[in-house]
This record gives structure tokens, sequence and C-alpha cells, in this order.
């Protein structure tokens, strides 16, 4: 499974031009374990030697990606750290609201907002479409669909760009539906 995953980052650094992979493991502490992770990524990394592999402790990870996250084009690492990471991430740029998510395996691709489905405002008109937007376009992306992908992306900036578009999760008070009207609208 090590070896599978790492091996997924660097063919998609290769495949989208990157220069990078960031590992994110606690090696020092779980030896066994993310020692393991953190070999077999080292190990992979001799097979792609046009990319950087760049080796974090998941403290230090946390602390660069608020500083400065510009630095990171992948990063691999295993569920927990990748659970952690991610909604530290999601807060940096305006939380679980409009962060897509993807489940990418060899014969199968699930994609979702990574919030899940947000009982606690089910039916109150005012759930942020975004995250599962924004999943919609990676699914396109993943299927070859690039220019529909982007026009839905496209649609989304414009409709955004407008605060009295966003939900209250962004700071504003459009419901649900008036989000939705106004990206059918600029679409």
């Amino acid at each position: 499974g090590s070896e599978r995953i790492a091996r997924y980052a660097f063919e998609l650094a290769k495949r989208t031009g990157k220069k990078s992979v960031a590992v994110v493991h606690k090696a020092n502490i779980m030896k066994l374990t993310d020692g393991l992770f953190l070999r077999t990524t080292e190990e992979v990394a001799k097979d792609f030697p046009g990319i950087e592999l760049r080796n974090l402790i998941v403290d230090n990870c946390c602390m660069q990606l608020v500083m400065r996250p510009e630095q990171f084009e992948i990063i691999v690492t295993q569920n927990l750290y990748g659970d952690i990471l991610s909604d530290l991430c999601a807060g940096l740029v305006g939380g679980l609201g409009i962060v897509p998510g993807a489940n990418i395996g060899k014969d199968v691709a699930i994609f979702e907002p990574v919030h899940g489905s947000a009982p606690d405002i089910q039916g109150q008109n005012k759930a942020n479409p975004t995250a599962l937007l924004q999943s919609a376009c990676m699914l396109l992306e993943h299927v070859g669909e690039i220019e529909k992908a982007k026009s839905i992306y496209a649609a989304l900036v414009k409709t955004l760009s407008i605060p009295s578009n966003r939900t209250g999760d962004l700071g504003g008070s459009a419901s649900t539906t008036s989000f939705t009207q106004a990206l059918i609208a600029n679409l």
C-alpha cells in the first residue's frame, strides 16, 4: 500500500508537470510504521529522477503549510496525517465548505466534499455548495472533461467574487438556492 500511494504521487507529479513531492511522516517516533512508509517512498522516488522528494515530519509540515503553503505541490502521507493536514489547509482557504475531496484508486475514484453531508444544517437552505461543485470539477478533470470543469470553476469564481452570493460560512447571507441561481446565471 505504501508503494502504491507513493508511486501514484510521483506519477501524478510527472503527469501534471510538478517538480516536487513532499513525504509527510513521523518516522522519528513511529519508527516501524512511518519508517516503512518513508523508506518505501524514498525507494519509489529513485524511479523519478526529475522530481525532488522533500522529507517533512508532520509537525513541521503543519507549520510550513501555515507560513508558506505555496512551497508545496504534492504531499504524500498516510491517512491520519492526511486528515489532519486537509483540515488545516481547509482552514487556510476559508473552511470545509469550499474544499473538494477525491479518493482515487486504480479502478475506482470517488469525489466528494471533505465536510461530508453536514446533517446539522440539513433542510435549512444554508449549505455552501462550493465544495460539492469543486469535487464535481475534479471528477470532470479525472474523466478528461477539462473544458467543462474549467467552465464550472470560472462560474464559481465569478459567483464567489460577489459578496452577496456568499453563504453564511463565508460571511455572506446567501441561501443555497440563491447561490445556485447566481452560479447558473454565471455559467
